[in-house]
């Protein structure tokens, strides 16, 4: 069964960190790229960030790039997202995806999606 389980999520002041986690499980890491959307309320989801299970290459946002990092640790299937200088404008709920294109544009083309984790940032 393919899982992908978000975790790190909560509430933070303006200009703080956190750090989200998504591990995954039920398919091969190395085969798919993993990438965090976030959706605010009444709005379309976005992509933030991708990483390629095979060789860890990284897309992101341009309006993110700089603020946030994503990397992963494949001995333990798990992709982190490091946000710094959180911004209210940055609230949303954060979804990670396993697909096979390494794509942030392409919401469609995933095929697995994790139950989300919350992130609310105070101002």
């Amino acid at each position: 069964e393919v899982q992908l389980v978000e975790s790190g999520g909560g509430l933070v002041q303006a200009g703080g960190s956190l750090r989200l986690s998504c591990a995954a499980s039920g398919f091969t890491f190395a085969d798919y790229a993993i990438a965090w959307f976030r959706q605010a309320p009444g709005k379309e989801r976005e992509g933030v960030s991708c990483v390629s299970g095979r060789d860890g290459s990284t897309h992101y946002a341009k309006s993110l790039k700089g603020r946030f990092t994503i990397s992963s640790d494949n001995a333990k299937n798990t992709v982190y997202l490091e946000m710094n200088g959180l911004k209210p404008e940055d609230t949303a709920v954060y979804y990670c995806a396993a697909g096979l294109l390494q794509t942030i544009t392409a919401v469609d083309s995933f095929d697995y999606w994790g139950q989300g984790t919350q992130v609310t940032v105070s101002a």
